[in-house]
């Protein structure tokens, strides 16, 4: 009989916590099924994000084992944090001799775990593999091509992702499985329903407020775009539509230095991350979604809830071509124009690009049959 299979998992950050969860619920439905060789996952916490709001408390509400592993890296320069990291997770790997390591997105931390494990000859699973800016500033869009220059299985949730793997040579492993974002806004959203209070706790009522979120590098890092953001945030916000803001640690930090040159508006309120749950009511139920974050592009459209992105491009060009996001990039101007070019408009039904719900356990069923 073939020994069981060792995997092990690589997350840090809180979009990877989600994603990880509904795979993990899918190994351990594999395993229910009495194969003949059962998944053996080992878990890793680099520790990327170590606010409990955006890491200890996702493990609690999502059901997540407690990590095998916790590194505790923590904040850092990129080539710093990247380092403990790859020392870490190299002690782990040589410990544990995995088949395979699985990471997540577009972090330091999937970059790390996917240099450390190729390095160490241990083939690398990157699940939401293919997806492309085409902006090498960006630190995830370098996190991401190397990463899947190191993988052997790729999983990607739509085929634009595909097509870009395909136009740069990558042909082998690649596997079009849809997006497990979609897998656990399905899984959650009810939970979440019943479970969550967040819109009595801020005195929101449905579909009468707007949500903003702003966390990428690029934009809280300059000051000039994150005033012209808030800005616009500002100018946007009234009675009749509220915008609630939750703001990630590096956001607030760099607010601070700006925050005076913004034209204060009561109806705008800043506060701090919530949980998942909570978000997936948040988003559910906003008349409009203001954001930087691929993730919440994405559930914005699962919830068919107009988006307006504040960069200048997206991986998920998808949601574009559907109508249901709008680039509006960081000028004040532009976002306003955005925000008033949605009102009152009636959408059309959103395409299934990202699947059925069912790509976390497409996953399982590909590595259970390609690990030997």
């Amino acid at each position: 009989m073939k020994k069981n299979v060792r995997l092990v998992t690589i997350v840090g950050a809180r979009p990877q916590f989600v994603k990880a969860a509904v795979v993990t619920s899918a190994i351990e439905a594999y395993n229910h099924q009495n194969h003949a060789r059962r998944l053996e996952e080992v878990l890793i916490h680099t520790g990327q994000h170590y606010d409990f709001d955006m890491s200890q408390v996702f493990f609690k509400q999502l059901g997540i084992p407690a990590p095998h592993y916790h590194l505790g890296v923590g904040s850092g320069r990129h080539g710093e944090q990247t380092a403990k990291m790859m020392v870490g997770i190299e002690e782990v790997l040589l410990k544990e001799c995995p088949d395979l390591v699985i990471v997540y997105g577009d972090t330091n931390s999937t970059l790390a775990g996917a240099l450390t494990a190729a390095k160490l000859n241990i083939p690398v699973a990157h699940v939401e593999a293919g997806l492309r800016s085409f902006n090498r500033a960006m630190p995830e869009e370098l996190n991401r091509i190397v990463t899947d220059r190191l993988s052997t299985l790729l999983f990607c949730p739509t085929d634009i992702s595909i097509s870009n793997l395909k136009n740069e040579g990558i042909h082998q492993g690649a596997h079009q499985v849809g997006d497990v974002m979609l897998d656990a806004f399905l899984a959650y959203k009810k939970a979440a329903i019943q479970s969550s209070n967040v819109l009595e706790t801020h005195d929101l009522k449905d579909r009468s407020y707007c949500l903003a979120t702003v966390h990428r590098q690029e934009n809280t890092d300059d000051p000039s775009r994150l005033l012209s953001i808030f800005s616009a945030f500002s100018a946007l916000a009234d009675a009749e539509c509220p915008l609630i803001v939750p703001l990630h640690p590096r956001t607030r930090k760099s607010l601070l230095k700006i925050e005076s040159r913004i034209r204060p508006n009561r109806h705008v309120k800043l506060t701090l991350p919530f949980s998942y749950l909570d978000m997936i009511v948040l988003i559910s139920q906003a008349k409009t979604i203001l954001t930087d974050s691929g993730g919440v592009q994405r559930e914005a459209y699962f919830a068919r809830v107009p988006c307006i992105t504040v960069r200048d491009e997206t991986e998920w060009t998808e949601t574009v071509e559907s109508g249901w996001n709008i680039i509006a990039g960081t000028q004040t101007k532009r976002i306003t124009q955005a925000f008033k070019s949605l009102t009152g408009v009636k959408l059309p039904v959103p395409p299934p690009y990202f699947g059925d719900g069912k790509a976390s356990r497409q996953i399982v069923k590909i590595l259970s049959s390609q690990i030997t």
